[in-house]
This record gives structure tokens, sequence and C-alpha cells, in this order.
């Protein structure tokens, strides 16, 4: 009997490229003959992250996705994707869920329509790949959980900043203990910018917290682990048209004593490091490109001892020589793959039945952590 063999992407440059090896055995089961297709794709919504980010993305792995249909309201995009993959095109959304080529749908509409166009994706045999923010409420993020359980389908959200390289940087340095124990983490992204598009309502969901929290408020639950974190927040809508909040710092508190810091601001005048981190044993500082970390081995130092006798010179001691190493790290010279990683992994889960590597479950605990600061800080 032969076995199909399908290789994924290695990575070969530090300018995000791959060597694709992709190779298909029949596979002979007496008069059975078995081979592995492209996924069929079905895009639902042609904005930016449906066009810019999933239809761009899965057009260039043919051999694993093949978009076969797109729904959206507006003819133009309809038309351009029509003309570019020579796709079905659907301004409807039930009659797009009866394309019968699809198997995969992205879901891509406003942050609003995820829960229902979701659950009715699910209901309707399809695998989902649903953009962030997964929901607007918990319960909403529920019912899909539970949908895609009861009906047997894969489920997984577009949580594409959990494969970026400097957070993946950031945890590997943290995990390793070399900065020792770690006691703050700050995360932070501030511009000014006075917004004026739908993400800046209500009523679709919008907001800072459902755009960039979706993003950072996951990658802090990750470092943070498992157990309900205390939660202090500050919610505020300030320079962005709309009603949404444009402004947030949240501070976590793990019951272990770790601290996530995190700031979201639309109306910054100054922009800082992306993140700050600070150990007993050093620590990490920099932006999403480039990452300094600074350390010492612990057993490099002698041991301090308290005198208790009034200081001689009438001052705190002279500086301790630390015998800091230094690591400047940069993303273009990174060996991790990067989110484009997610389609790989999304494709094994659905070709071969390999565990979900973004459960919804893990999505989950943003989407509880978002209803949570909005509760404590209505804007």
């Amino acid at each position: 009997m032969a076995v199909q063999a399908l290789a994924y992407p290695h990575k070969v440059a530090k300018n995000q490229l791959y060597r694709f090896e992709i190779v298909v055995v029949k596979v002979y089961l007496g008069e059975l003959i078995m081979s592995t297709k492209p996924i069929g794709v079905g895009i639902a919504g042609l904005g930016r992250s449906g066009w810019d980010i999933h239809v761009k993305s899965v057009s260039k792995l043919p051999d694993l996705y093949k978009v076969v249909a797109v729904f959206d309201q507006e003819p133009a995009r309809l038309k351009e994707a029509a003309e570019e993959f020579s796709c079905r095109t659907y301004t409807e959304y039930e009659e797009f869920l009866s394309d019968p080529e699809m198997e995969l749908v992205i879901v891509a509409t406003p942050s609003h329509l995820h829960a229902p166009h979701t659950i009715s994706a699910l209901k309707a045999g399809h695998h989902v790949l649903c953009e962030k923010p997964m929901a607007v409420a918990t319960e909403e993020a529920d019912r899909m959980i539970e949908t895609a359980k009861v009906c047997g389908r894969v489920l997984t959200v577009f949580q594409n900043r959990r494969y970026d390289p400097d957070f993946q940087k950031v945890k590997e340095v943290i995990e390793s203990g070399r900065i020792g124990k770690v006691l703050l983490i700050r995360i932070a992204q501030h511009f000014f910018q006075r917004r004026n598009d739908w993400q800046t309502l209500k009523e679709y969901g919008g907001g800072i917290l459902n755009n960039w929290g979706a993003h950072l408020l996951d990658q802090a639950m990750l470092l943070l682990g498992e157990e309900d974190p205390e939660v202090l927040c500050q919610l505020a809508h300030t320079v962005s048209a709309g009603d949404a909040e444009d402004h947030a710092k949240i501070t976590l508190k793990a019951p272990r004593g770790l601290v996530v810091d995190l700031e979201l601001s639309s109306c910054a005048a100054f922009s800082q490091d992306n993140w700050f981190v600070i150990g007993t044993c050093g620590g990490i500082r920099g932006s999403t490109g480039e990452l300094t970390i600074k350390w010492f081995a612990p057993n490099s130092l002698p041991a301090v001892q308290v005198d208790r006798r009034p200081p001689q010179e009438r001052d705190y001691g002279k500086p301790e020589e630390i015998p800091w190493q230094t690591e400047v790290w940069h993303a273009a010279d990174s060996q991790y793959p990067g989110w484009e990683q997610i389609y790989f992994d999304l494709h094994r889960t659905i070709r071969e039945g390999a565990p979900l590597v973004i459960t919804p479950e893990s999505a989950r605990r943003y989407i509880a952590l978002i209803a949570r600061c909005k509760q404590l800080c209505p804007v």
C-alpha cells in the first residue's frame, strides 16, 4: 500500500520565504484511490482583512487551498474576486453557504456578525476560520463553541499575533528562565489616529479592545497562564469618531503574582516600547522589529548580606558591577515562521486530524476579559 506524504514549509531565509514540498502519493486500498486535494475555501467579507489578508494568503497556497466562493455586498469587490480567481460570487449569505465546493468558510465580516455568520456556517456543515474578535459577547462565543461540537466541525479563530516573531521570542526568553522570575510584562500599542470607520461604533462591535485588544489581550492571557487574573482597567472615548472606546489601560494580576500591563491608545502623542519585561535576573525591551534582552547568571554575583549599621558615608552604598549579558534580536533574522503558519496548521487539522492549534476555548478567554473590562468601566 502506498502512503500519502504531505510535507509542510520550512523557513529558509530571513525575509519570510518558505520552501514548499508537496508530495501526493495515491493510496490503494483494493480499488479505492485516495489523494489530497486543496481545501475549497469560501471568503465571507472582502474588506481589508478578507481580501488583503485571507484571499491573498490562501491564493498563494494552491496545493492546500482553493478559493471557490466569496460573499460580499459590494458588486465591485465580487467582480474583482471573480476575475482573479474564477470563483462563484454571492450577495446572500445563506446562498453562499450552499456552495457545493466549499469546505472551509473564512468569516471576515464586521465584528458584530462573526457569531451569527460562524454559527450558520457550522450548521451548514462547513469548517470555520473566524476573524478576531471571535465574538462581541461571551455568550456568543459559548454558542459558537457548542455549535462546533454538536456539528462535528472545526472552529478556530484568526489569532495571528500568536505567531508574531516578537511574541514568540518574548515567550521563549521568559520560559527559558534566562531573566529569572518575571514580575511584570508591559505590552503597549501607542499611536495618534482619529478613525472614522465602522470600527469606531459600538453597534458594529467596534472599539480598540475588539480591534487591537483582541490580539494583545490574547497574548497577555497566554503569558499569564491558565488561571483567571484580577482586572483593573481604564477605558475612554477620546479622539476617534463614533462612540466606542479608543483608549484602554488594563492591568492583569495572576494569582501567582505576575502582572501584565497593557496600554492601547489612539490618542498618544508619544510612542513607547511595545514590550517591557522585568525579571529578577534581567529583562526585555523593544519593538515588534527589534528586542534587546539583558540578563546575568544568578551564580555570577556574591550573596548580599544586610548591614544593620548606620551607613558610614550616609549613602546607599556603591553601585555593583553587574556582569550583564546582552542579546539584540531582529525580527528580520528570526527563525520563527510568522503568522502565515496558521494556514498550514489549519490544513493539518482538517486534512490529517492533527490537534487544533488555536482552539476557540482559548480565544474565548479574551472575549470574557473584554466583557469584564466593559463592565468595570463602561464608556
